[in-house]
């Protein structure tokens, strides 16, 4: 008899994968296949949307094929910002595809907030979007204006091209993170899309993370249930819906996710601690009456620039070591890094400090250390950012939830390192549960898919079957984190302002 999984669709930066989730919670097949961004100049990242359509199209019916009759519908996550301009009647893209990463809007960046007060990250879509639509779609303006022009994230682009044309649509994750979205409306922000002319018509309407939004036409029509951004994906992955709730992501950089209830924040602007409000999820509920609503759920955001970043640096760059793998071999030949602290910031510090002219630092050498004490600093130090973005967090959602007694989930690939699993669980005085599997964002998108079409009879039995592979506590008594806390400040004042410009930029 066959098992009834959720077929999910999960865009990475680099890559994607097909895979298939099971009712118990487990991932069952997968096929993976490499998409990687292109950059014609430092600072532009840019991809091809028709073959990222294409790719996600082969390894899904791979996976089908693999497996007939047991998917009962799918959810698409994805990398979030990332930003498609087509044409609706072609169903064409006007040009290159913009990755979250690129950097070519920076100055518009500025003039919005010099001119207009608006803050905006050159991560997010709407500057991206003004970009494309002035210089793709120049002789395009009558088009622009009827919404013959779409406008998407990749959750909006592969929805409108599985499903022939019929769904335009994005979720509240997706939408909440493009700098377009009012979290006063739950909607477009007429204010900002007029300021940069971005006409709504070209934009999707927002509906909720886990609904049925279309049907796959080439996918054995599967409906499509959950559209949700991978940052989001994970939290709900790793079971984070209850208040306090926090995950972290370790992957080339670092995400901290902390669910904190149905709330909505005041701004959707950077806080003084450095975070952001997210829209965690939204559900469509019924009342008593049978009226159904949808109801958005909250969270904090907290970033670090780098994470296995830093792995990479030891071993493409430094030649420490060879592989990911020996820097838990190598820094467990030592028990302590004998004072050596490393500061992750290779591209500058996120959260708190949010100063893009920081540098990464070495402190503490003796002609005694050795590569080993330096590559566990290294790990160490990354855990330290960990902490750095969890107290931000806990500060800012103290108004929503009390944090002190919840663990801090994490995946990714460095949650695989039991030395830097160990210094997070010391940086943070906090049990750490490490995920079961690297990727939760498959597992946060079969979720919602499959809450919505009763695979589970609500979101929090479906994350009742996620279960930690490993739960670490800190080896560390208080006085001792205490100082060496300290000494991690003291570290990171030393890394800052290297480059003056890049500190004084802020967006």
């Amino acid at each position: 008899m066959t098992t009834p999984s959720i077929l999910v669709i999960d865009v990475g930066t680099t890559g994607l994968r097909a895979a298939l989730v099971n009712g118990a919670g487990q991932i069952t097949d997968v096929q993976y296949c490499k998409n990687p961004p292109s950059t014609p100049f430092s600072g532009l990242v840019e991809f091809d949307a028709m073959h990222m359509f294409t790719a996600a199209r082969e390894a899904a019916l791979t996976v089908l094929q693999r497996n007939p009759k047991s998917a009962i519908g799918i959810g698409i996550t994805n990398q979030r910002a990332s930003t498609v301009v087509w044409n609706r009647i072609t169903g064409e893209p006007l040009g290159p595809a913009l990755g979250w990463q690129d950097l070519r809007t920076v100055m518009e960046c500025i003039t919005a907030r010099s001119e207009h007060g608006l803050m905006f990250a050159p991560n997010q879509t709407a500057t991206k979007a003004a970009w494309m639509l002035k210089n793709y779609g120049a002789e395009l303006q009558d088009e622009i204006q009827r919404g013959d022009i779409c406008i998407g994230t990749i959750d909006t682009w592969l929805t409108w091209k599985f499903t022939d044309g019929k769904s335009f649509v994005t979720d509240h994750t997706n939408a909440g993170v493009t700098g377009l979205f009012s979290v006063d409306t739950l909607n477009w922000s007429e204010r900002i899309c007029g300021i940069l002319n971005i006409p709504i018509a070209a934009l999707p309407t927002i509906v909720a993370s886990s609904q049925v939004v279309g049907h796959a036409t080439e996918l054995d029509n599967l409906p499509i249930a959950s559209l949700v951004g991978d940052q989001q994906a994970s939290l709900v992955g790793q079971g984070c819906i209850t208040p306090g709730s926090t995950k972290i992501t370790f992957g080339t950089g670092g995400m901290l996710d902390m669910y904190t209830g149905t709330t909505a924040p005041t701004a959707s602007s950077r806080s003084t601690s450095g975070t952001f409000p997210i829209v965690a999820f939204s559900l469509n509920e019924k009342d008593e009456k049978g009226v159904t609503t949808t109801k958005v759920h909250w969270g904090v955001e907290a970033i670090m620039l780098s994470a296995g970043t830093n792995i990479e640096w030891l071993i493409e760059d430094m030649g420490l070591i060879d592989s990911a793998q020996e820097s838990e071999e190598l820094a467990n030949t030592v028990t302590s890094s004998d004072g050596v602290m490393y500061v992750p910031a290779l591209f500058g510090l996120g959260t708190p400090h949010w100063d893009y002219g920081a540098r990464g630092a070495l402190v503490g050498i003796t002609r005694g250390t050795t590569r080993a004490h330096v590559v566990r600093a290294v790990l160490e130090g990354v855990a330290h950012r960990g902490a750095d973005l969890y107290e931000a967090a806990a500060h800012d959602a103290a108004q929503f939830a009390s944090t002190t007694s919840n663990p801090i989930r994490i995946d990714g690939g460095m949650s695989k390192n039991a030395v830097f699993v160990q210094a997070l669980a010391n940086s943070t005085s906090c049990t750490i549960e490490v995920s079961p599997v690297t990727e939760a964002t498959t597992l946060g998108a079969a979720f919602l898919a499959g809450t919505a079409l009763g695979l589970w009879p609500s979101l929090s039995v479906a994350t009742s079957t996620w279960n930690p592979e490993n739960q670490v506590e800190s080896t560390l008594n208080e006085p001792a984190t205490v100082a060496t806390r300290a000494q991690w400040a003291q570290a990171v004042r030393g890394s800052q302002g290297w480059i003056p410009d890049l500190s004084a930029l802020d967006f």
